[in-house]
């Protein structure tokens, strides 16, 4: 009795490329030139680890002397390090994947769940979602330092807060309407096939 190695497992074989002229070649080729700009992208993700542990370490050893609004603003901080971080990941995974070459992870238990439906749509709606995230807790940092406005103390106006609230909405609108443009076009390619 011999067991049939699953879905994830059986690997189709390839078929010979068709062989490209010149000029389709150097264009296709030419996707290979966003490879330093996704490694500069891995640069920025090792600048904020440097960021996140000097953060990490100023709030360990001031723990006990800072005020319980300080300690949360810092813990906002790593958040917001984080966040960020997980849109770095999301556009090098998801660009490289979408616009470069396969990573030919299927299979693989750490890959990304969200890799495997990845497309330059899905990719646009959730780097969307992850920048309003990141304004949301900028957002919420400011709302936590609202108290002090009209003092020496305050790092922002009444003003900068309406602008924060302001591009805040911006970027949730926008998402939406990206979202909202996606799915007119998604059910407009399902009409289009049936």
């Amino acid at each position: 009795m011999s067991v049939e190695p699953g879905p994830e497992l059986r690997t189709e074989p390839r078929l010979p490329l068709p062989p490209l002229g010149l000029i389709p070649m150097v264009i296709f080729g030419s996707r290979w030139l966003q490879l330093p700009l996704y490694f500069g992208l891995i640069v920025a993700q090792c600048v904020y680890i440097a960021l996140f542990l000097k953060e990490l370490w100023h709030l360990s050893w001031h723990a006990l002397d800072l005020t319980e609004q300080q300690i949360m603003m810092s813990v906002l901080a790593l958040i917001d390090v984080v966040m960020i971080s997980n849109l770095l990941v999301m556009v090098i995974v998801g660009g490289y994947e979408t616009f470069v070459s396969r990573l030919e992870l299927q299979g693989h238990p750490d890959e990304p769940e969200w890799l495997g439906h990845v497309n330059a749509s899905v990719l646009k709606i959730k780097l969307a979602m992850a920048i309003i995230g990141i304004s949301s807790i900028a957002l919420l940092r400011t709302f936590i330092e609202a108290g002090n406005l009209g003092s020496n103390r305050a790092g922002f106006t009444e003003t900068g807060v309406m602008w924060q609230v302001l591009i805040h909405l911006t970027f949730v609108v926008s998402a939406i309407g990206i979202a909202y443009v996606d799915r007119l076009s998604d059910s407009g390619a399902r009409n289009h096939a049936e």
